[in-house]
């Protein structure tokens, strides 16, 4: 433990060793927008800007980072995003990773693309489980999935809206990034070069989509497999999509993809129990703003009593208790899961929680803030929750 954390003692030494750990065009895939990558810089720097008020005239030095959510309580504001792709990114890392956020009590976001079954993480995140759905646009898949979900044990959905169409994103365009991956002589070459993953490939099998697989055409390829999820999910999750699945659901929905105000409060009309600002880690629309622009207005438009959530390059315990100044509740981070998974391996997520704790704590004692709930009143910028 003690040489993890003389090794690893930020996120960014965790992001140099993915880096010279991953092939290219996976590490490309994970790191990148689309565009002129504008929105994923914007996410990161925008945080930064955000400047909070320390305070010593108060007795925090043992800040108390719990929070409870419709009753939950977790032991820290922050949960594991959705990672699409995660067993590509780091081959085996989804069940370590569930199981590291079960251990420390924070949520855990499973993605409909992720490449094992919620019928296998559920178990491993216990009650900590949610489950992000991107609805097909056959009725009868989206009925089944939600059944399923429902029958592995999910009690909270996370309904994720902003992927109507298919986007460009150049760095996989040039890389030809596809699943499964295409077996050209660069990607070769890059798989050659970085035996880590390959080995890890080697064990845990060439990823496919766990999720989605019972749905594929009968004897389908796994190329046809991935034409055929990109022909079903994608298009307009409209108000009536919405209400029917709200309908669907007997238990908690998250509406995630949120940026606009007067949406916000119509998501909340059509019955979302919550929100999940975010513009998907810059990665849909480059001209899109960020949550640290959006949240604030959001927490405005919608009051005190909303349940807010937001993600968007939180990097540190640090940008997550900014975030929470800003207004959201609870924080979802993505990246960084997979670039402690592939600097560390199984142990990288646990690491990477510990981290982050600590590192919200020490902020905390700073600003004299004893409680999560105490942040917002520490923030000194021009963006305000008032």
């Amino acid at each position: 433990m003690v040489d993890l954390q003389r090794r690893f003692p930020c996120v960014a030494d965790m992001e140099k060793a993915a880096k010279r750990r991953m092939p290219r065009f996976v590490h490309d895939y994970l790191i990148g927008g689309l565009g002129r990558e504008d929105n994923v810089r914007r996410n990161v720097e925008s945080l930064r800007d955000v400047q909070l008020m320390p305070r010593y005239l108060s007795d925090a030095s043992t800040p108390d980072t719990a929070v409870t959510l419709f009753g939950r309580h977790f032991a820290a504001p922050f949960a594991v995003a959705p990672l699409g792709l995660a067993g590509l990114l780091w081959p085996g890392c989804e069940v370590p990773i569930a199981g590291a956020a079960r251990g420390h009590n924070v949520s855990h976001v499973l993605s409909t693309f992720s490449n094992r079954s919620i019928e296998t993480i559920r178990p491993v995140a216990g009650e900590n489980g949610w489950f992000q759905f991107y609805p097909p646009n056959d009725p009868a898949m989206e009925a089944d999935m939600l059944v399923r979900a429902g029958k592995a044990g999910y009690e909270t959905l996370v309904l994720t809206v902003d992927i109507p169409a298919p986007t460009r994103r150049e760095r996989d365009i040039r890389n030809g990034l596809s699943v499964p991956p295409r077996l050209d002589l660069a990607t070769m070459l890059q798989i050659a070069t970085h035996p880590a993953w390959a080995l890890h490939v080697l064990r845990h099998g060439i990823p496919e989509f766990e999720n989605l697989s019972p749905y594929y055409p009968k004897g389908a390829s796994l190329a046809a497999s991935a034409k055929f999820v990109g022909r079903v999910m994608q298009g307009h999750i409209t108000a009536e999509r919405t209400a029917q699945i709200r309908a669907a659901w007997k238990g908690k929905i998250f509406v995630k993809g949120v940026l606009d105000p007067e949406e916000a409060a119509a998501y909340i009309a059509l019955g979302a129990d919550g929100l999940i600002v975010s513009n998907h880690g810059g990665r849909q629309l480059d001209a899109a703003p960020s949550a640290v622009d959006m949240l604030p207005l959001i927490r405005r438009k919608l009051g005190p009593d909303a349940v807010i959530l937001a993600d968007g390059g939180i990097r540190s315990g640090l940008d997550v208790a900014r975030m929470i100044a800003l207004g959201a509740d609870m924080v979802l981070i993505g990246r960084p899961f997979i670039f402690a998974s592939a600097a560390i391996g199984h142990d990288g997520a646990d690491h990477l929680i510990g981290i982050l704790k600590a590192e919200l704590k020490s902020t905390m004692a700073q600003l004299g803030c004893a409680t999560v709930r105490d942040l917002p009143a520490s923030l000194h910028t021009p963006h305000t929750v008032a």
